[in-house]
């Protein structure tokens, strides 16, 4: 007769659609849900400030959601994860452990082991595909090797798609609870929120709701409000046009495959090829996610190195502290730059296009490396990834799969006028320049003092002058690129 079957919740903080959890309820066995926090298990990656804070509210609603069905969250605290669930067996006499799988590279390894010196135990180990839709060993070219660029791997993610995409598993409403009492920590033990002192989660209680809740909520007012014109509005700072589940999706509070089947019953019975295209639109964006990790997992040595071999030895300045700190800080004196970094430090998260913008100003501008920028993203972002991080960095940068070449040097005065021709972006994140006109808030040099003066702007006091003058990066950056290209 079966014992009891742990369950280990890692980035699948959710109850519908969790492969693992709704097996290990269908075995009719007591179920030991369990969160183990082992931050030391991922090297140099562990979670930042702010995927911290995420995480800690994330579990918050975790364990009210498996109360609501008989269900008792065990949190532990161990730098080894196999010996904490040892430590759980011998108190529980468990007999099975069930997990939904994880695809970085050091997590992967861990997850290997830990099967292993299980199973080794008499254990019943299973792991589920339950944090993508398209595993990355499942995806591969005519020839068997890893895709490099994205179009073709959407078109082979596409064709599976009618056998991949299974419709998610409906959320337990009951499970058998262990009868012992299982002590664990509390969530506060963890210490995984910022010093009082220091309230810098403020923006991010403000604008985030974490929990599968939340997440729902996100999407639901996504596919009723901003799907039909997502093509052009996800490119547009200023609007409300973008699904913001990118964090929902990385803790696992919903699932790729439940959004799948969402956007697709949404535009199931439309007539309008509008809707139907901006929809698949969103669909290659949950994709291109899975090309990240089909990315990372292929090349494991990203997370470090660039793809491209020719820009290993890319020439990058010394990482300049104070050019960095302004770019960090959101004072380069190129608005939209400065927007995007402020926006970042408040809400935790930044808008995709914004991204590539500042992400191209220190790689080209700036000429400091991508890694340096993927490490400050890692520490700040609330969906802090680490195969779309590295894959976003390098992308832009020019030295990853599918990358944007590397003379393909983002205006931070161009794209501004372009994606935030008003300014409002500009005005909510950068309140010094609140006053400025549309047609020069995106370059405020290029004004006359008196003009600045009217609109209560002292550059190089109420605002900074550029750090960089764009057109003399841009050369730079292009002659050293002709270099290593030649080379």
């Amino acid at each position: 007769m079966s014992k009891a079957t742990i369950v280990l919740f890692r980035n699948d903080l959710r109850l519908e659609d969790n492969p693992a959890l709704c097996a290990a309820i269908a075995r009719d066995a007591p179920v030991i849900p369990v969160f183990i926090w082992s931050p030391e298990e991922d090297g140099p990656w562990p979670p930042g400030g702010a995927s911290q804070w995420w995480l800690h509210h994330s579990l918050k609603s975790l364990c009210q959601d498996l109360e609501s069905i008989g269900l008792k969250l065990i949190i532990l605290r161990h730098e080894s994860s196999l010996a904490a669930i040892e430590k759980l067996i011998e108190r529980s006499g468990a007999d099975s452990i069930f997990w939904n799988r994880r695809y970085e590279p050091l997590l992967i390894e861990v997850d290997k082991k830990n099967k292993i010196a299980l199973k080794d135990r008499g254990l019943e180990v299973k792991s589920f595909p339950g944090n993508l839709i398209f595993e990355p060993w499942t995806i591969a070219t005519a020839g068997g090797t890893a895709y490099k660029v994205y179009t073709p791997f959407w078109r082979a993610c596409r064709e599976a798609a009618e056998e991949a995409v299974k419709p998610p598993l409906k959320r337990p409403s009951q499970a058998r609870a262990f009868a012992s009492d299982l002590k664990g920590l509390s969530i506060e033990e963890l210490d995984l929120l910022p010093d009082p002192r220091i309230d810098w989660a403020a923006g991010m209680r403000a604008f985030w709701k974490p929990g599968e809740a939340g997440g729902k909520t996100r999407l639901k007012t996504f596919l009723t409000k901003a799907i039909s014109e997502y093509q052009t509005e996800r490119d547009r700072p200023d609007h409300d046009g973008v699904s913001y589940l990118s964090p929902h999706l990385h803790f696992g509070e919903i699932s790729p495959r439940l959004i799948w089947q969402e956007v697709q019953d949404a535009v199931r019975h439309t007539t309008s090829d509008k809707k139907k295209k901006n929809a698949e639109v969103f669909l290659k964006e949950v994709v291109w996610r899975e090309f990240a990790h089909h990315i990372l997992y292929h090349f494991p040595d990203t997370v470090e190195q660039p793809l491209r071999e020719n820009f290993r030895d890319f020439p990058w300045s010394p990482k300049d502290r104070e050019l960095f700190k302004s770019w960090k800080k959101g004072k380069t004196g190129y608005p939209i730059i400065d927007a995007g970094m402020r926006q970042l430090w408040t809400t935790g998260w930044m808008h995709n296009r914004v991204r590539m913008i500042v992400a191209s100003f220190l790689t080209k501008d700036l000429l400091i490396s991508w890694n340096d920028g993927a490490e400050w993203f890692w520490d700040t972002l609330v969906d802090a990834d680490l195969a779309s991080n590295t894959f976003g960095w390098q992308w832009t940068a020019g030295c990853g799969a599918d990358a944007a070449p590397f003379f393909r040097i983002f205006n931070p005065v161009l794209q501004g006028k372009k994606f935030d021709p008003s300014g409002d972006y500009v005005r909510k994140w950068v309140p010094e320049l609140k006053n400025a006109p549309d047609k020069w808030i995106h370059e405020p040099w290029n004004v006359s003092p008196e003009e600045l003066a009217a609109c209560g702007i002292e550059l190089g006091k109420t605002y900074p002058h550029p750090v960089v003058d764009h057109g003399q990066a841009r050369k730079k950056a292009l002659a050293i690129f002709s270099e290593i290209k030649q080379g």
